[in-house]
């Protein structure tokens, strides 16, 4: 419920946001914090780089159990250049909810980094990260993950 609750937060704060704000893409992600997921992210100033924010949905099936698992990637991010080439470093949380023989299951949530490369086109247009997503818990730490993404900025 506390997760919830916190998850409802940043959403209502970053909907205050993006209504007002420029920069803003969607884009596919394989890796990273939502495993396979679709994301929104915005810039919260009015120029291409800076600070910034990203929500997603992601997915996962697992076939020998029958087991489905949903992952909601929240983070922050701050993106460094210029035109549309960026260093973009940023941190997070993903809540995981899990469906196991028709019962909803939320699991720990998990901690990301990101550190990569993101070019953005200064018009509409194509975007592109690749980046290194260190993982964490109260129980793993997996440094060397990581993830790439392609997508569309309007």
């Amino acid at each position: 419920m506390k997760n919830l609750i916190l998850i409802t937060c940043f959403i209502a704060i970053a909907d205050s946001y993006i209504s007002a704000q420029s920069a803003k893409s969607v884009y596919f992600e394989l890796g990273g914090p939502g495993i396979a997921s679709f994301n929104f992210d915005t810039r919260f100033s009015g120029r291409e780089g800076g600070l910034g924010g990203r929500i997603g949905a992601g997915y996962s099936k697992f076939v020998g159990d029958g087991s489905s698992v949903f992952y909601l990637p929240l983070g922050i991010n701050y993106l460094i250049g210029k035109e549309k080439h960026f260093f973009e470093m940023g941190a997070g949380v993903t809540p995981v909810f899990g469906v196991e023989d028709g019962d909803t299951v939320i699991s720990e949530p998990f901690g990301h980094l990101i550190f990569g490369y993101r070019f953005q086109s200064p018009k509409d247009g194509f975007t592109f990260r690749a980046f290194a997503c260190p993982v964490f818990n109260s129980i793993d730490f997996i440094p060397y993950y990581g993830g790439i993404s392609a997508g569309y900025k309007f």
